[in-house]
């Protein structure tokens, strides 16, 4: 995020973001389908993130609850979190080993701008579930993890 007018901006330090993002994060997004917030309150560099989505109507992963990890290096938000599934799902981005989603399968991540935030991973994550390329393959068991 940058502030200013004319030709000079401010850079908003990393902290200052990620605190206005757990601000957000914190007080539920939307219709209360996606959500994120720090997985140590004490971790100063907040850099550990869990990330929640409730799968989309009408998709395979309906009514479905997904947990992520989201990390954010000292160079966020200039590059992307990485991005792991704690709970297994089958999607395209997705390594089917490991749980994480891959930059170059996943648009946000791999055209990363510094104004995008965890909230639109996440949201842009659950518009994927319900993408033609994803909305009928079949899962795994419920509540199966990486």
């Amino acid at each position: 995020m940058t502030l200013g007018s004319g030709g000079s901006s401010v850079v908003v330090p990393r902290n200052f973001r990620l605190l206005e993002e757990l601000e957000r994060g914190e007080k539920g997004i939307g219709d209360g389908t996606v959500s994120y917030g720090m997985d140590d309150g004490d971790d100063i560099y907040m850099r550990s993130w869990t990330g929640t989505i409730i799968g989309p109507h009408n998709s395979v992963h309906e009514g479905r609850i997904y947990t992520l990890k989201l990390f954010c290096d000292k160079d966020y938000p200039e590059k992307p979190p990485t991005v792991r599934f704690h709970s297994r799902v089958n999607m395209t981005c997705v390594n089917h080993e490991t749980g994480v989603v891959e930059p170059k399968k996943f648009g946000i991540l791999a055209n990363w701008q510094r104004e995008y935030t965890m909230e639109d991973i996440l949201t842009q994550l659950k518009k994927e579930m319900s993408a033609p390329h994803n909305r009928k393959l079949v899962q795994p068991p419920e509540g199966t993890f990486f």
